[in-house]
């Protein structure tokens, strides 16, 4: 009896993207596991995106305002009809057996609803130290959790359509953490699987202050969407011993420099900081060498202050506004 393989639609959310959705787009098509559909969900972006995915058998969805990559992924499931659905950020390109390594894995594991996979170390486009500093964190924190998690992560991403009819949509209320907050939903209904045989390069930020000010912004939800778990905690990028010794070191300057102890007191707890994470240190060692660990340290702890930062006002602002955070009951269902 011939079995017919699962039909997979991929979905792209995307906004402002045009730098490369082109190298995202061709990727899809060279998967060696046919897909039955591309559809890309333009978010209102303002440059040359929907150009460059019409030059692309894909179906090209337009909102006429920016709502979100929540917002943006619930209307690709909702236009979509595969059984499967194949998310993939816009800034993101697969590895040829992406794809069909991933399904791989649901099927060798039928209770597995999800699916996801890891940045790998070389981006798509080289632009510069500061991606290179998120390439190997992003690289290097996936790689740590790799197995069954709780965490679903998006950016690229096989799911099984079922769960949507069942836990509901994204929540659109959600400009960050809405894959958390979704896979908090499937808690233990659905299993979950992190893997490093799913890969792509990714695009990510190459400039400080642009990434330091998304972090603090992101960051603001992470207290709420905790708040608002139903389980134990899922992945988590940063570890708190590393954020709690990267406040440190500005709590110590004004002692540092009242007592005459500058630089040498803040080099101290520079260096308790490094080494709070001892595998980080190593794998960024290891991989790039002493002088590149120095300058991704420096770069780790404003990330990590500005993590620290935007969650004490996202706490705050939860604390003054309960409804900032996730919408308290998400069930909105799918349609074929």
């Amino acid at each position: 009896m011939l079995v017919m393989p699962p039909t997979v639609s991929v979905i792209v959310p995307t906004h402002n993207s045009s730098k490369t959705l082109g190298a995202c787009l061709e990727a899809i098509h060279r998967q060696r596991h046919p897909v039955t559909e591309v559809i890309v969900v333009d978010d209102a972006s303002t440059d040359d995106t929907r150009a460059v995915a019409q030059r692309f058998p894909c179906r090209l969805l337009v909102t006429d305002r920016n709502a979100g990559p929540a917002a943006a992924r619930n209307r690709g499931i909702q236009a979509s009809t595969g059984e499967l659905i194949f998310f993939l950020d816009s800034d993101c390109a697969p590895e040829p057996d992406a794809l069909g390594n991933a399904l791989a894995i649901l099927r060798d594991q039928p209770d597995v609803a999800c699916v996801h996979g890891i940045y790998a170390l070389e981006p798509l486009i080289d632009d510069g130290p500061v991606e290179a500093y998120r390439l190997v964190h992003g690289h290097y924190w996936r790689l740590r959790n790799v197995g069954r998690v709780r965490t679903t992560l998006f950016a690229v991403c096989l799911i099984r359509r079922e769960v949507f009819t069942t836990v509901g949509l994204f929540d659109e209320k959600l400009r960050a953490s809405e894959d958390v907050e979704l896979g908090d939903r499937m808690g233990d209904r659905y299993g979950i699987v992190l893997t490093d045989t799913v890969v792509c390069r990714h695009d990510d930020d190459s400039r400080l202050g642009a990434l330091l000010r998304k972090q603090f912004r992101r960051s603001q939800l992470l207290i709420p969407v905790a708040l608002a778990e139903r389980g134990p905690a899922g992945i988590r990028a940063n570890t708190m011993a590393g954020l709690l010794t990267a406040t440190l070191v500005p709590a110590a300057l004004p002692t540092a420099l009242l007592t005459g102890g500058w630089p040498v007191l803040s080099l101290l707890f520079f260096g308790l900081f490094m080494v709070a994470e001892p595998g980080l240190l190593r794998f960024v060692l290891r991989r790039r060498g002493p002088a590149f660990t120095g300058f991704f340290f420096g770069v780790h702890l404003l990330v990590q202050l500005a993590v620290v930062t935007g969650a004490v006002v996202g706490g705050l602002r939860h604390l003054a506004d309960r409804d900032f955070g996730p919408t308290r009951a998400t069930t909105a269902k799918t349609s074929r």
